[in-house]
Parts: C-alpha cells; structure tokens; sequence
C-alpha cells in the first residue's frame, strides 16, 4: 500500500468510527503527539484512539484533505466535530497531521493545532481566560493522559 493510501485508510476508518482498522495503520512502535496528550508510544497512541472513537459514541464527524506522502513523510489536513464529554460542549478542531513511515505503516504521527483555540470551545470560560498559559495547557495535558489511563485501566478489567 502507497503511503498516501495508507493516510487515507487511516482517516476513513476514523471517520467511519473503525479503531481496529485505524490502528492497524499503525507501526508496532509508533509515536504519536499532539497539544492535548503530549507524546504517546505504542500502545498508548493505539488506545487513544479507542478510547477517542468509543467516547464519541457515534457523534464524531471527521474530515481530511491535502493528504500527500512520499516514501518517508507524509501530511493531511483535518478536521473533527464533536461534543467534549468532560463539558458537554461543541467542539470544531482544525488539524495539521504529519507522518513519518516505515515498514509500511504509520511509525510517526503528530498533530498540530491551537490548543486555546480548542480551550475555549471545549471549556468554556475557563479556557477563554487561560487556555493560552503553560498552567492550563499542562492540566489539560495532565487531565487527558489520566482518562486515558482510566480507560486503559477499565479495558483490562
């Protein structure tokens, strides 16, 4: 499978709410990132994702355009909307992707975005007041890799 391919399975089976397939893009050691979690590896990126599509419960809409990749690197641009469990509140994110490849599959992926712009969507006026400082990035940070942790704990129950 071209790289460019691969990309695009990985963000229709998102939009399609298929984790197993969307993860199966994915390289036993891969390394993903974003603002919200920081840096997750291995297992911990796959289950992000499961945990993320099984949250939404069905009301995520996903979109991607721009995808490009050669041999090594690859990009796309997307978007997410969906309602944010933790507030209950409407969030559009506007995402830029980039991937590093190796043995056919995703070994690197981060995404980029403006978290403060996030903030203020997903909490409100909490995040409009300090969605822009270190403080309230990193307890984001801190509250999103401790669900993910709840979550991976409860899966292995």
């Amino acid at each position: 499978m071209k790289n460019k391919d691969l990309i695009t399975k990985f963000y229709t089976c998102f939009s399609n709410g298929e984790a197993e397939e969307m993860i199966s893009c994915y390289h036993e050691h891969v390394e993903f990132s974003d603002p919200a979690f920081g840096v997750l590896k291995g297992d911990e990126a796959k289950n992000m994702w499961r945990m993320l599509i099984e949250r939404s419960k069905g009301h995520l809409k996903i979109e991607f355009i721009n995808v490009s990749a050669n041999d090594e690197r690859g990009s796309a641009d997307w978007t997410a909307q969906y309602l944010f469990s933790k507030t209950g509140r409407n969030v559009f994110n506007e995402i830029h992707a980039e991937f590093d490849f190796r043995d056919d599959k995703i070994i690197r992926h981060n995404d980029n975005f403006d978290i403060w712009k996030w903030s203020k969507q997903a909490l409100g006026l909490p995040g409009v007041l300090l969605g822009w400082s270190s403080f309230m990035q990193n307890k984001i940070r801190a509250n999103a890799r401790e669900t993910l942790k709840q979550y991976v704990a409860k899966r292995a129950e």
